[in-house]
């Protein structure tokens, strides 16, 4: 049986927005009254986040009262166009067309509605009507490699083409003032942001990336960790300080299986896109594997100009390390959320056999 490889990659993102400009013109004043603003101050400072986008800026429109069906609604108006002009990137960079897609996938925890983008999607971009369709929600910042990873499987398995759409509007779900100014609040209000990445996988693996393994670890004795709730005022994040430390119990673990049933150790990966969920989080991968400055250096570098984005992220770091003059040839790729939930998958370029 073939591999699958990443042919195509496509981003599309909402209008910037400064983080200093953000604290100053709304933050600020959001948490005057809760008698943390000196908290938050310190955690807008502290994120690693320079810019990011959002498709509702709040120093334009604050959605911080309104209800979750005004918020779903809003979903649906913004997520669309967004969609549409990542996947459009994506099947343009791949030289594929959208009519030759056996499996649309998409992935988002930040909007629901049916028909959903699947549908309104594959209609709009003239997909077939046979094709097959996976909608992915809830699973948060790591959703787009479970999402690879079953888009691999497909193509591999059908020998037709693939395309994984991620959508995130989390500016959306802003919450309102909190007397409590709980902390968890703050820091996702500090981190997130939107986007939309899609990537297509083609049959055979003579160019691109072939996706070459996939590996998942779950912590279930954690799963308060990280939750995302749905309320009559959007989904609110929570958001424990612990998950740095229980991904340093697991992270080092996790790549090990991954690499050594490859045949592989940590050394042999020359390239590392890892989810910058925040600053402290990328502190912790690179300490536990050992990594240097320069591994880590698009990730960082995706947290500063565009924030977490929840699953799009990952794909934002990969396509850092397909612009460089030299990309890397082995990446490995790994991201966490809820369960707690860590996944890994191992990509390999052409020039090594994959």
């Amino acid at each position: 049986m073939g591999r699958a490889a990443i042919a195509g990659l496509g981003v599309a993102l909402p209008p910037s927005a400064v983080q200093d400009e953000l604290w100053e013109g709304y933050f600020d004043r959001h948490y005057a009254a809760g008698g943390r603003r000196g908290l938050a101050k310190r955690i807008f400072a502290n994120s690693g986040v320079r810019s990011r986008q959002a498709a509702v800026n709040p120093l334009l429109e604050d959605v911080s009262d309104w209800s979750t069906e005004r918020r779903m609604r809003r979903y649906q108006v913004e997520a669309v166009p967004l969609g549409k002009e990542a996947v459009g990137r994506a099947l343009t960079d791949a030289g594929v067309a959208a009519d030759e897609l056996g499996l649309f996938a998409v992935c988002s925890c930040t909007g629901y509605a049916t028909p959903g983008l699947d549908i309104l999607l594959a209609r709009d971009m003239g997909m077939s009507p046979r094709l097959q369709r996976l909608f992915v929600g809830h699973m948060g910042c790591y959703a787009a490699l479970p999402g690879l990873g079953t888009a691999a499987d497909f193509v591999a398995a059908r020998g037709r083409p693939a395309l994984l759409l991620c959508a995130e509007l989390t500016s959306l779900h802003l919450q309102p003032p909190d007397a409590r100014a709980d902390i968890q609040q703050i820091v996702s209000h500090a981190l997130f942001s939107d986007a939309a990445a899609a990537v297509v996988l083609t049959p055979g693996a003579s160019h691109g990336y072939a996706v070459s393994d996939v590996a998942a670890l779950t912590d279930t004795t954690t799963a308060g960790h990280m939750t995302w709730d749905v309320t009559d005022l959007g989904f609110r994040m929570g958001l424990s300080p612990q998950v740095p430390d229980v991904l340093s119990v697991h992270v080092r673990a996790l790549v090990e299986e991954l690499l050594g049933r490859n045949g592989l150790a940590v050394g042999d990966v020359d390239g590392w896109a890892v989810h910058p969920g925040g600053p402290r989080i990328l502190d912790v991968v690179q300490e536990r594997l050992g990594l240097t400055d320069d591994h880590l250096a698009a990730s960082r570098a995706v947290l500063s100009a565009y924030g977490n984005c929840s699953s799009p992220t990952v794909l934002l770091v990969l396509e850092e390390l397909r612009r460089r003059s030299s990309p890397p040839e082995r990446v490995v790729m790994l991201a966490f959320g809820p369960g707690l939930t860590l996944y890994g998958v191992l990509l390999e370029g052409s020039s090594l056999g994959a």
